[in-house]
């Protein structure tokens, strides 16, 4: 039978922390990154060579697209969507390796997956929506100072008062939001492969592995997409307040 655990399986303990075979996938999506990051600026040149160059189509371009979302804001707020797109897009595309959640050792008659995939765990889907609301909240508290907290705590008008209570409890939500809509699709598109795998191996699986392919790409675009909408909006709101002020 396909081994599917809605919860994060824990593998070891390092100083009597609980490491999970979903906290060792980060991690090492975090190398990767790191690796290629390193790789790709290590010798920048003018004259790129073919690591720069695929570096720099790829920063350009995600520079282009969050630019036509953010307009006037976009390098403001370009390396915290950027970084968030890249890491979401590796999280997704590395939970779809071989051996990432069929690979892991028995404990009686139990089976632990040594690797689970990063964004498959609920604890780092929301761990990145907190994230993201943190960094929104700041950026806007960086640009109107406390100014901005207004938009959620105004005791001069009744009104404003009720509203701004509103506004914060959409805050809350939107953290629910992203981390069950990511969390969701990734966990739900890693069952549908182990029982497609283990139903009908070999060929059947190919399509909608593709099919997840795609559906990572989306949802690290979506989650990014709109953080970069927020943070607009908070920057936005912040230098309109300061600017008022």
């Amino acid at each position: 039978m396909p081994h599917i655990s809605l919860a994060a399986e824990i593998v070891t303990r390092l100083a009597g922390l609980p490491i999970s075979n979903a906290l060792i996938t980060t991690w090492l999506v975090m190398g990767i990154l790191i690796i290629l990051s390193y790789l790709s600026t290590r010798s920048m040149t003018m004259v790129p060579g073919r690591i720069q160059s695929v570096a720099e189509m790829l920063v350009g371009g995600l520079y282009d697209f969050f630019g036509t979302v953010t307009g006037t804001y976009v390098n403001d707020v370009f390396p915290l969507v950027a970084s968030l797109f890249l890491f979401i897009l590796a999280a997704n595309w590395v939970g779809l390796l071989p051996g990432v959640g069929t690979v892991g050792f028995f404990h009686g008659e139990e089976f632990t997956p040594l690797l689970r995939g990063a964004t498959a765990d609920l604890n780092t889907t929301v761990a990145l929506a907190l994230f993201a609301m943190i960094a929104i909240q700041y950026y806007g508290f960086k640009t109107s100072g406390m100014h901005y907290g207004k938009r959620f705590f105004n005791v001069g008008n009744p009104i404003y008062f009720f509203l701004g209570i509103l506004e914060l409890v959409s805050e809350l939500s939107k953290v629910i939001s992203f981390a069950f809509r990511l969390f969701g699709n990734i966990f739900a598109g890693e069952v549908l492969l182990a029982v497609m795998a283990f139903l009908m191996p070999f060929v059947v699986p190919l399509p909608f592995l593709t099919m997840e392919l795609f559906v990572g790409f989306i949802q690290a675009l979506v989650f990014s997409m709109l953080t970069a909408v927020f943070l607009t909006v908070a920057v936005s709101h912040g230098k309109e307040v300061h600017h008022n002020g």
